[in-house]
C-alpha cells in the first residue's frame, strides 16, 4: 500500500516539507561516508531555509497547547484508556518544554557560524563545494566518521526541539481521521466538502494498481484524478475504476 498526503494549507505544507527533510537527515547522518555526511549537512541548510518563518515556533507551541487542552477533556471519559492518554499528554508536555527552552531564532547557531555559512553559500552553486573551493571543508570531510557525526549532531542540536514538536503534531493530525473506502470511477473522484475545514488529506491505494493520484482541493471541493506511467515515466490518464482509502484529517 502507498500513502499519498495532500496539505490543505501553507502551514501544513511547511510542516510536511520539514518532516521530509528531517527523515532524510536522520538517514544520511547515520551513515559513515563523507559524501553522505555532506548530504546530511546540506539538509540542515535546507531545513533552515524552510523553517525561516519567524512564527513557526510559536505556531507549534500554540498547537501543542490546543492539543493538550483537547485531550484533557477526555480524562473523565471511561471509554478512553487512561494510560495511553497520559502517555500522549506527557509527550506534549515534553515537546512544549523543549521548545520553550530553546533560545533565539531557529538555527541561529548555524547562521552565526561563519565557516558553516561559507559552506552553505558554496553548496547553492552546482559543484561549488569542491576541494579547491573549500579546502577546509575538504579537510573536515577527511576526519573520522565518528567525529564528523558528532560535529553534525552538535550543529543540528538546537533544531531538534522544533523537528520533534512538528513530528508529534503531524502524528496527532494523521490519527485524527478515519479511513473511508472509495472508488474513483474511470479514474476520477470528486467530493463536495461543503465548506468544512480540513488540514490534510491522506489517500491509500494498492501499489499493484499502478495508479498515481493528482489531488486538488479547497474548502468546497476535493478532486482526485488518477494517472499511470508509461515506459518513459510520462504520466497518462487512467480510465479504469480505482479503489482507494480516503482519510480527511483535522484537529
Amino acid at each position: 500500500m502507498i500513502v499519498y498526503e495532500y496539505p490543505f494549507n501553507e502551514r501544513i505544507r511547511t510542516l510536511l516539507r520539514l518532516e521530509d527533510l528531517y527523515e532524510k537527515f536522520k538517514f544520511f547522518v547515520q551513515q559513515e561516508h563523507p559524501m553522505q555526511h555532506h548530504v546530511a549537512l546540506a539538509t540542515i541548510f535546507d531545513m533552515l531555509e524552510v523553517a525561516g518563518r519567524a512564527d513557526l515556533k510559536s505556531d507549534l507551541l500554540q498547537e501543542l497547547e490546543r492539543q493538550k487542552q483537547s485531550l484533557l477533556a477526555y480524562r473523565s471519559n471511561p471509554a478512553v484508556a487512561a494510560d495511553t492518554l497520559d502517555a500522549v499528554l506527557a509527550e506534549l508536555d515534553k515537546a512544549s518544554s523543549a521548545l520553550v527552552t530553546s533560545q533565539g531564532k531557529t538555527g541561529q547557531n548555524v547562521r552565526d557560524n561563519e565557516w558553516l555559512m561559507s559552506i552553505r553559500g558554496r553548496t547553492i552553486i552546482p559543484g561549488g563545494a569542491c576541494e579547491f573551493d573549500l579546502p577546509s571543508y575538504y579537510a573536515w570531510q577527511k576526519r573520522p566518521a565518528e567525529q564528523r557525526h558528532a560535529d553534525i549532531m552538535g550543529w543540528f542540536g538546537p533544531l531538534a526541539p522544533l523537528l520533534e514538536a512538528l513530528a508529534l503534531v503531524l502524528r496527532l493530525l494523521r490519527n485524527s481521521g478515519a479511513p473511508v473506502k472509495m472508488i474513483a470511477v474511470a479514474g476520477s473522484y470528486q467530493q463536495m466538502l461543503q465548506g468544512k475545514i480540513y488540514q490534510m488529506l491522506r489517500l491509500t491505494l494498492d501499489e499493484s494498481t499502478g495508479a498515481i493520484p493528482e489531488i486538488s482541493a479547497n474548502k468546497y471541493m476535493l478532486w482526485v484524478r488518477f494517472t499511470t506511467q508509461d515506459g518513459d515515466c510520462k504520466p497518462k490518464p487512467l480510465e479504469e475504476d480505482v479503489p482507494f482509502d480516503l482519510t480527511l484529517c483535522n484537529f
